[in-house]
């Protein structure tokens, strides 16, 4: 490990250091600087269509927008809508990617959801990123929006309490244009075959996948943003997966997707404290079915190479069981800060530059 690097979760706030020094600083201003020139050179667009509602509606200054990315979610529908709405969310704008299992018809029932599609797909969308751009130049930028998959749940601390419009005047007060928080993948607490979720009551999906992996994630300041590899995923199948997400972001000219959703545009902006932590579901009892539709699908980066990796480890090993010595069955936002996956937002200064 070297010493930009970090074991994950930290023992204590103060176990990494947030600041840089005026030579990384101006490092990330160059790079930054180069790959955003290269970007601009490159106009790329995709054909995006409206289906619900039957007008474009405009946001409102007082909205708080979610966009959001589908492909054969129903099951996660119901709980994400409950769960954002909860925090705050006034406005969902969903791209849906050629579902065929009725997310499409249930969204379009929503009033407060507007619903896209697209002649072009996931991969040629540049993995849903020109999607997303599209939608943020359409709707308006210089404002704050969510940008979420369908199976991530953002929680920071108090965030039933204290909901989006408070943490976003929150972050402005303290100078911060975007929330870092990492995917956490959540896995049930034996054979993931013997969990169902099907999302057709008010039950949410940690209420069934309620276990986190406690150690063994490794986080790194590089140039352009803070790297965290670990988890699940990583212990099982050896998945080089990017764990760290923004996904609640101040939208204006100078941003966008650039290399990786993962590494937002413009790169000074990826430093901010850990205040939040997306809870990421991929694995109920339908796993295996939903892993081998990813792999025909390769939509997914490198054809779908670690959906491949699953299978492969499944069909060697049988049953797929996540548990470890140190296993943490999640109970609330504040268990994450008391473990130290993420600071209180409430208490957490802009990180310090040496």
């Amino acid at each position: 490990m070297n010493k930009r690097q970090s074991p994950y979760p930290f023992r204590n706030p103060g176990d990494f250091d947030y600041g840089r020094t005026l030579f990384h600083r101006f490092g990330t201003w160059l790079d930054s600087r180069r790959v955003s020139s290269r970007r601009k050179s490159r106009t790329e667009t995709v054909p995006l269509s409206q289906l619900s509602p039957a007008t474009f509606r405009p946001l409102r200054s007082a909205d708080v927008p979610l966009l959001f990315l589908a492909h054969d979610d129903l099951k996660f529908m119901r709980s994400l809508l409950l769960h954002y709405r909860r925090l705050g969310v006034t406005r969902f704008i969903c791209v849906d990617d050629q579902s065929e299992d009725g997310t499409r018809a249930f969204l379009c029932a929503q009033p407060d959801v507007d619903v896209w599609t697209s002649g072009v797909r996931y991969r040629e969308a540049r993995r849903g990123k020109l999607w997303r751009e599209a939608l943020f130049t359409r709707y308006g930028k210089n404002r704050w929006y969510l940008n979420i998959d369908a199976d991530e749940y953002l929680v920071y601390d108090r965030c039933f309490e204290r909901p989006l419009p408070q943490l976003i005047a929150h972050l402005e007060s303290l100078g911060v244009r975007r929330l870092a928080a990492p995917m956490i993948d959540m896995y049930p607490g034996g054979e993931v075959s013997a969990f169902a979720f099907d999302g057709s009551t008010d039950a949410m999906p940690w209420e069934i996948a309620d276990c986190i992996d406690g150690s063994g994630y490794v986080i790194e300041k590089t140039k352009r943003f803070l790297s965290l590899a670990g988890g699940p995923r990583r212990r099982k199948f050896a998945a080089e997966a990017e764990m760290m997400k923004y996904p609640l972001m101040y939208w204006d000219d100078e941003c966008s997707f650039g290399i990786s959703i993962h590494q937002p545009l413009p790169f000074d902006r990826n430093f901010s404290p850990i205040c939040g932590v997306l809870l990421h579901f991929k694995f109920f009892a339908d796993y295996h079915e939903k892993t081998r539709q990813a792999v025909e699908d390769k939509q997914y980066f490198g054809g779908a190479r670690e959906y491949q990796r699953i299978l492969d480890t499944v069909a060697a090993s049988g049953e797929l069981d996540f548990v470890y010595e140190d296993t943490l069955k999640y109970s609330s936002p504040e268990q994450l800060i008391e473990h130290g996956f993420m600071r209180s937002v409430w208490s957490a200064d802009r990180p310090a530059e040496d």
